[in-house]
């Protein structure tokens, strides 16, 4: 890696950023009036609400494109389908949830989750993904209560593998249920400026990932969780000892950055594996932002985090801790409500 002046790293945020909201978009719906230029060509309504900012601004529902759209409604009617034949299988009223949240139908997906918690209530399944979607619409005291519940339960519980609702290319789920309720309860916990809470939930998730790319993805959370504390030479032991980037399946970003963080910064992109969404803009910018604050570089760190909130893709976690940055800055350090 090559050390890359500042202004170079802005003119590599903005094009992923610039990337992500094309993919994001993909081309013209088929019920938008820009592919048919006509002057009787019927307004489409504007998307619904979804949730509010930390910043207090309404987020739609996002847009997908009509490819993945149809895509995945068709495989939420499969799961409706299947939770109809079998009204008492948890599984299936969990894929009906995660294929709601899917097409960015996060509050119906709430509701699903919330129907589970109350129907199943020492499934900690239910706690899991809702926790998750509380975190998607800023409800973070929620997120925080749901997803400790869930950690309380899976204590003394044999782990297992948690099945991807949007494959990688290999089809090898790389997260298992206990993984992902440690590493969305410490993101939530980051989210609030709790770092010392996150802490010990990225040390664990480190210590128990038995994949690269799990432990790619906490190394990453865990070393800026260090340096938000003060503890740089743990961070540096964080970086010195990374899986091999060949044996990743789909944290390439993350490794990336880890790479970057230990080389005063320098970050090198690629093209192998894309996200399907493509949510690599924020992912970057963010960890890249995040490494400028902590290195004294306040003024540079806020105007990308700034530049992150002009792309598409608010549900991305890099979005929404760029969001809760600025949100901290503003109060002047203290956490915005959830409202």
């Amino acid at each position: 890696l090559r050390p890359m002046p500042i202004e170079s790293r802005h003119a590599t945020l903005a094009c992923a950023l610039v990337l992500a909201l094309l993919t994001a978009c993909g081309g013209p719906a088929v019920d938008d009036p820009a592919s048919d230029a006509t002057e009787t060509a019927t307004p489409v309504p504007e998307r619904p609400v979804e949730a509010t900012s930390l910043l207090g601004e309404p987020l739609l529902r996002t847009e997908l494109s009509a490819e993945l759209e149809a895509d995945f409604t068709e495989k939420l009617a499969a799961a409706e389908q299947e939770l109809e034949a079998n009204p008492d299988d948890p599984d299936a009223l969990i894929w009906v949830g995660r294929r709601t949240a899917y097409l960015g139908r996060y509050q119906d997906a709430i509701e699903v989750f919330s129907r589970g918690v109350e129907r199943f209530p020492d499934d900690p399944r239910f706690l899991r993904h809702r926790g998750h979607r509380y975190i998607s619409t800023r409800q973070l005291d929620r997120a925080v209560a749901d997803l400790a519940r869930a950690y309380e339960m899976i204590q003394g519980t044999e782990d297992e593998v948690e099945p991807d609702g949007m494959p990688n290319p290999q089809g090898t789920p790389t997260s298992s249920l206990h993984s992902n309720i440690r590493y969305h309860l410490g993101l939530a916990h980051v989210l609030r400026g709790e770092f010392e809470q996150a802490l010990p939930l990225y040390e664990e998730d480190v210590e128990k990932a038995d994949n690269p790319d799990m432990r790619t993805a906490s190394s990453y959370w865990l070393y800026l969780t260090l340096r938000r504390l003060g503890r740089d030479d743990e961070a540096r032991t964080v970086v010195a000892d990374l899986p091999p980037f060949e044996d990743l399946i789909e944290n390439f970003d993350y490794h990336r950055l880890l790479q970057a963080f230990a080389q005063a910064g320098a970050f090198e992109g690629g093209d192998d594996g894309p996200d399907t969404l493509n949510l690599s803009g924020a992912t970057v910018g963010y960890g890249l932002a995040t490494f400028d604050l902590v290195e004294g570089r306040e003024e540079e760190a806020y105007a990308e985090y700034e530049e992150i909130l002009e792309g598409a893709q608010w549900a991305a976690f890099g979005y929404i801790a760029a969001e809760a940055e600025l949100a901290r800055r503003a109060s002047d350090g203290e956490e915005p409500s959830d409202g």
